[in-house]
């Protein structure tokens, strides 16, 4: 066999692993920025970010964040990996909201309630990728979305109006990965929460699991929830209590049998910074230190509850802890809760929500 068809199968094969085009026409692909040994790898499926590889405290190159091997895994994935969620993040409610006098009714997808968007969320649509620069001064992609009024259902079960949404992700420094999430309202007033919902585990995806990891979040209160994981509408302070990281401390230190199976929860930040620090998380034996901070007023923080037996990457399997995520966003079911900052957005202004993750070694 010539070394030409041994390429062209070997291309023909990733692209059936890949799946090599969605029912739009357009194809779902891999695409790299990169900065030195830098490197984050991103699929217009879901916007999804698929590896981060970045050096430990040795030099040793290793991907922090779990995923899967393939397109068609990303597509039977039900725990969001790597995914730009929305229309609306986090749980609704009810499914079901009011917005300038009318009721308008959702698809229940996390028992009564909507979660990240519906059954068909962002994370489950084939976005289109404007703008991609793999090297240079300025590595960047920019992906772009047109939501349509209706298109989670039938027309008695929608968010209203049309939408259109783009995310930036960006090598700003070496280490520094910046995501910018946009959305405009092209018609009528819409709720809109954008979350970035990575899993991270920064010794390594295959590393097992994070509850040795040190955590610092920049938040004295929280929103607590209800059985259903749906906020009462009350804001309490974390102090005294499992979920007080104001101090570093171990992700596990007051978690396993002392909090139920883990942390989902959304902390409301101190600072009213337009760039704000969200958290710091450490790993001892990789020494790699990862430092958040955003625009939005919240960040859920997560700790892979409901990650069960995931084959992930390279076959190894993630349990639950396998992972955490700072899912940066506006308050969980604030179109609900009138004393929760809006998540409303009319055509008069883009809504913009920032993020940016640095990377060091300690």
């Amino acid at each position: 066999m010539s070394s030409k068809v041994s390429s062209l199968l070997i291309c023909l094969f990733i692209l059936h692993l890949w799946g090599a085009a969605s029912v739009t026409g357009r194809k779902i692909r891999i695409y790299e920025i990169k900065k030195g040994d830098f490197s984050v790898k991103v699929t217009n499926y879901g916007a999804r970010i698929v590896s981060v590889l970045v050096p430990d405290k040795n030099g040793k190159i290793g991907d922090v964040v779990l995923g899967y091997d393939t397109i068609k895994e990303y597509k039977n994935d039900t725990n969001y990996f790597g995914a730009i969620v929305g229309r609306v993040a986090n749980r609704i409610g009810g499914a079901q909201f009011t917005l300038n006098g009318t009721l308008y009714k959702l698809i229940a997808n996390n028992g009564n309630n909507t979660l990240h968007g519906g059954p068909k969320g962002f994370s489950n649509v084939v976005w289109k990728v404007s703008k991609h620069e793999r090297h240079g001064s300025h590595p960047h992609i920019t992906l772009t979305y047109s939501s349509a009024d209706g298109e989670e259902g039938e027309s008695w079960f929608r968010f209203p109006g049309d939408l259109r949404v783009s995310v930036t992700y960006a090598l700003k420094d070496r280490y520094k990965l910046s995501v910018v999430m946009k959305a405009k309202a092209r018609n009528k007033a819409t709720p809109v929460n954008l979350a970035q919902h990575t899993y991270w585990n920064i010794g390594g995806h295959n590393s097992g699991d994070i509850l040795s990891n040190v955590i610092q979040i920049f938040a004295s209160h929280i929103t607590p929830v209800d059985g259903h994981l749906i906020p009462t509408g009350e804001i309490t302070p974390v102090k005294n209590t499992p979920y007080d990281f104001l101090k570093p401390r171990k992700v596990g230190s007051q978690m396993i049998n002392k909090h139920q199976n883990g942390y989902d929860i959304n902390y409301v930040l101190d600072s009213s910074k337009k760039m704000k620090p969200v958290a710091i998380v450490y790993d001892k034996k990789s020494g790699r230190v990862m430092l958040v901070q955003a625009s939005a007023p919240g960040v859920q923080f997560y700790t892979a509850n409901f990650v069960i037996n995931k084959k992930g990457k390279g076959g190894y399997v993630y349990q639950p802890h396998a992972a955490l995520c700072l899912e940066t966003q506006g308050f969980p079911d604030a179109v609900n809760h009138p004393n929760f900052p809006s998540t409303i957005v009319t055509p008069r202004k883009t809504y913009v929500h920032k993020m940016l993750y640095t990377f060091v070694k300690y």
